[in-house]
């Protein structure tokens, strides 16, 4: 058998990447591959296991955050592979529109019945930005079905500083700015947004949690109102927000408050859970967190979910969109299918990767974990870097979060668009001594300036894994602001 990237043999695996990677660039320097920047060489990973990344320069980064909240169950799950390995055998790739297989079943019901089976049905697709687009589209022929037809119903209602996909119609319902500003001319113009549900930058002096969820319920509605409430498909949020804002977490009660409005108006009440679900947050879905079933005041059960990242680990690319049972039983009554498909829609190897993810978190009672787990990294992050003088904030949930930099604690300004400093962060915690990951983001503040990480580590992490990342992080920080004095940039004046 040949050795595996943490076997005795790993050395010469190592090595043998390292000639590829020489034949590869050449002495021409010549690459082929289009990478996230084509001026720069990213990282190379020739292994992985568990937190760790192996890079070709012989290095192992600890992965702090699993990509963008992906790797769930770290790196080199060997029943996962095996999982593939097996339906590989079975069938690799059957056309959808003529043919299924048990493993697509299989994983439906697992995804169906973590829902309480509360939902439906499952449309499975391969990336958070396909499941957005079949979820709009899915939003569209509801009423376009429903008795009687709604075809009126073309807009969306979503929310500033959020983040849905790259693809056309995804990037239309974002409402990240930067994210947004070259494509603008060519987007889609039938989405408006509300403001974003971030109590830190929005919660009026001594407002309570009710108070706030009332004026966030009343903007909603107004919204409605000026669009005219019955040419709404669906009001869609992120019940935590992901990639843009950085793990801000819903206020209690507001999922509850904006199904009431969309309930109000007959609208669908649409969740974005690609990031924040699949028991990322502590409980298998993040809207799990509220609902209350048969309490209309605690009604947070969306009529569609994009699911994604945690949904195959990073195994597979596999996204999906979760369709509750009302939507479900108008579209059976019109035209029997969703008119909407993919090449690769319910892909065996991907559904086998996935169902073995699943069943790994149920089976050893992961999600008690990413609770247990999540309340020590909350605690210690806070003790480690909540006094740091430009740490504005600390949010989230399970084992999903965010901290916010500010230049100023009192007036919470942001600092400038060009000190990077979320990027910094990343740049300097990659190298020597730190060799950890943490996912950063701009435009926190305003779409535009603002900077913000994300940690969200594996769910089988352990206290020690969390003592680590912190204490990493709190050493990365300090480096950081260091360089930036070095630089003159003083990080303390207006």
């Amino acid at each position: 058998m040949a050795p595996s990237a943490t076997s005795p043999g790993v050395v010469s695996q190592l090595n043998m990447a390292k000639d590829v990677k020489d034949v590869a660039n050449g002495a021409e320097g010549r690459r082929y591959l289009v990478d996230r920047s084509l001026n720069e060489l990213p990282l190379e990973v020739i292994g992985s296991k568990g937190n760790y990344l192996h890079m070709s320069s012989g290095r192992k980064i600890f992965d702090a955050t699993g990509g963008a909240a992906v790797a769930c169950l770290g790196h080199g799950n060997r029943e996962v592979r095996e999982a593939i390995l097996d339906q590989m055998d079975v069938n690799s790739y059957s056309n959808s529109m003529l043919f299924t297989n048990p493993i697509n079943g299989k994983l439906a019901q697992e995804i169906i019945q973590g829902t309480g089976n509360l939902m439906s049905r499952v449309y499975i697709c391969s990336s958070g930005s396909e499941a957005t687009e079949a979820a709009m589209k899915m939003g569209r022929q509801y009423f376009c079905e429903l008795s009687p037809k709604q075809p009126q119903r073309t807009k969306f209602i979503a929310r500033e500083h959020s983040y849905h996909g790259n693809t056309i119609g995804s990037l239309s319902l974002s409402g990240h700015v930067a994210r947004r500003d070259a494509y603008t001319p060519i987007l889609p113009r039938n989405i408006s947004w509300v403001s974003a549900c971030n109590p830190y930058r929005q919660r009026l002096a001594n407002e309570s949690d009710a108070s706030f969820v009332a004026r966030k319920a009343a903007e909603l509605d107004n919204e409605f109102q000026r669009l005219g409430p019955d040419t709404v498909i669906a009001f869609v949020c992120e019940p935590i927000s992901g990639a843009a804002l950085g793990c801000v977490p819903y206020v209690d009660g507001y999922l509850a408050a904006m199904k009431a409005v969309c309930r109000r108006y007959g609208a669908l009440f649409m969740l974005d859970e690609i990031m924040s679900g699949m028991g990322r947050s502590g409980t298998l879905h993040a809207w799990q967190g509220e609902h209350v079933e048969g309490d209309p005041k605690r009604d947070c059960l969306p009529d569609l979910e994009m699911v994604g990242k945690g949904l195959g680990g990073g195994y597979q690319a596999i996204a999906g969109v979760i369709a509750g049972k009302q939507f479900i039983d108008v579209i059976k009554a019109g035209s029997g299918g969703i008119i909407h498909g993919q090449t690769y829609q319910a892909h065996p190897v991907a559904c086998a990767a996935s169902l073995a993810v699943q069943r790994i978190i149920r089976r050893e009672n992961l999600l008690s974990n990413v609770m247990k787990q999540g309340a020590l990294l909350a605690q210690l992050l806070r003790s480690k870097i909540g006094s740091h003088p430009h740490v504005g904030d600390i949010r989230g949930k399970g084992l999903f979060w965010g901290v916010e930099f500010v230049r100023n604690k009192e007036t919470k300004d942001p600092f400038p668009k060009t000190w990077n400093v979320g990027g910094r962060i990343l740049d300097i915690s990659l190298k020597e001594p730190f060799n950890i990951t943490f996912y950063p983001g701009q435009g926190t503040a305003d779409g535009w300036t603002g900077d913000h990480i994300i940690v969200s580590p594996a769910y089988n992490v352990t206290k020690e894994d969390i003592e680590l990342i912190t204490d990493k992080l709190a050493g990365v920080l300090e480096a950081v602001f260091e360089q930036l004095a070095c630089e003159g940039k003083n990080a303390a004046t207006n």
